[in-house]
């Protein structure tokens, strides 16, 4: 009988092991990245950028919100938030005190599918099938029957109204003691709602330095990005892979950059030309999947400097 049951056992003691420790430690057992990216112009001097994404706020998330308020205390030059802030449609409120603190300094945004819409519960399997049959996102289409549409306006008008400047399929400017920093951004690409064509062209060469934003590191924008001689781009979206191997990695990326750049800092290349690329792995989950493993939630503090 022992030999018979001890087996199964031991494997379902392992598994609820695991699923413990991944939600209720590993989730909630944020991070601080911190990495340097030669990318500005000879003799200028560094600029510190706090990169914050895929936030996926759920009411009661308490010690992330403490978390997110304590990262002012880093006095950035300026914020880059990457989108994905929502994971409740009554979350709104706290994410904006979430991040209240860190809208005292200049920044930008933009948003992801999950900032639109509610989350729905999915077999975390469907990904890797996804994977096998070179599909993404929702391609194009409308959200099904059902879907929960977020208060994405009154988010908006939060950040909006602290100053920071919403890059959905635009270009914004900000003047940091002096340099003037290009910004470059593109709705998701993730329910293609990315126009990269109205904003193509390249960075305008009337400020100090240029960048490009978007949520979803789609290879289409990241080529796009790369081709029009952008040296930075940000990105966030594939939440590091979320539930990932040790020793190993990444098993998906939940759109089509290979698992090899599914977080930290890479490079693109696209037409002869080599962009610096900055993948955050966020510092949430879906509310319905709130595991992580070997991927702990980060931020990222990025001291941008001279190239060599």
């Amino acid at each position: 009988m022992r030999a018979r049951y001890g087996v199964p056992l031991g494997i379902t003691a392992v598994g609820a092991a695991g699923l413990l420790y991944s939600a209720g430690f590993e989730a909630r057992s944020f991070r601080l990245r911190r990495v340097t990216v030669p990318v500005l112009p000879p003799g200028m001097g560094p600029l510190r950028v706090l990169q914050v994404s895929d936030i996926h706020m759920v009411g009661g998330q308490h010690k992330k919100q403490r978390w997110l308020r304590s990262l002012a205390g880093l006095h950035p030059d300026f914020v880059i938030n990457t989108g994905d802030n929502l994971s409740d449609p009554e979350g709104v409120p706290e994410v904006l005190d979430a991040l209240g603190p860190l809208m005292e300094f200049p920044g930008a945004y933009i948003f992801g599918s999950n900032d639109y819409y509610g989350p729905k519960l999915r077999n975390p399997a469907r990904y890797l099938i996804e994977k096998a049959q070179g599909r993404h996102g929702l391609n194009g289409n409308a959200p099904a029957v059902g879907v929960i549409h977020n208060p994405w306006e009154n988010l908006r008008d939060g950040f909006d109204a602290a100053g920071w400047q919403n890059l959905t399929n635009t270009r914004g400017t900000l003047k940091i003691e002096g340099v003037s920093i290009e910004l470059t951004g593109l709705d998701d690409p993730h329910i293609r709602r990315d126009r990269y064509e109205q904003v193509a062209g390249g960075p305008s060469g009337a400020a100090d330095f240029s960048m490009g934003v978007v949520h979803a590191p789609y290879l289409r924008v990241l080529d796009s990005f790369t081709a029009d001689a952008y040296p930075l781009i940000l990105a966030g979206h594939t939440h590091g892979g979320q539930l990932c191997i040790p020793f190993y990695g990444a098993l998906v990326t939940n759109c089509d950059l290979d698992t090899d750049r599914v977080k930290g800092l890479s490079t693109h290349t696209a037409e002869g030309r080599t962009s610096y690329l900055h993948v955050s792995a966020g510092c949430g989950t879906n509310r319905y999947t709130p595991f992580r493993f070997a991927c702990p939630p980060e931020a990222t503090l990025l001291t941008l400097v001279g190239r060599e």
